[in-house]
């Protein structure tokens, strides 16, 4: 296919957080994925890639894709994934946490514990 024929595959825009790991170095960075399709993504941030560098990119609900820097243009840049993915799967909910109970809610007895003697010496208002 010629880059024009690329072009018409169905992108999805969306605008979600992903890593992005750069072969050859330690580090992940945080991108923002812009528009995600079957077969690549462009993602945008302050990563300095160069076009033809293998990368993976953890995606939400997909986990980590493998890929090649197809393309970049200032701070954004394009990713062609080496096998193709289900896009929609990142639209989805995130996982529950496997907890009967969501990490923001406190159990109120074991918070409080009321006092087991009379309170002394209190006054009266």
């Amino acid at each position: 296919m010629t880059q024009i024929e690329n072009r018409q595959i169905a992108r999805d825009s969306l605008f979600l957080m992903a890593d992005l790991r750069i072969d050859g170095l330690d580090s992940e960075y945080r991108i923002k994925v812009r528009n995600l399709s079957a077969g690549g993504m462009m993602g945008e941030g302050g990563v300095q890639v160069v076009r033809g560098t293998t990368v993976a990119v953890n995606i939400r609900n997909i986990g980590w894709v493998p890929g090649t820097i197809a393309w970049v243009q200032e701070n954004r840049f394009g990713v062609a994934f080496i096998e193709e993915i289900d896009p929609k799967l990142a639209r989805g909910a995130v996982a529950p946490v496997p907890d009967d109970k969501p990490n923001f809610v406190r159990n109120y007895e074991a918070q409080y514990s009321p006092p087991t003697t009379e309170p002394k010496n209190l006054r009266k208002l």
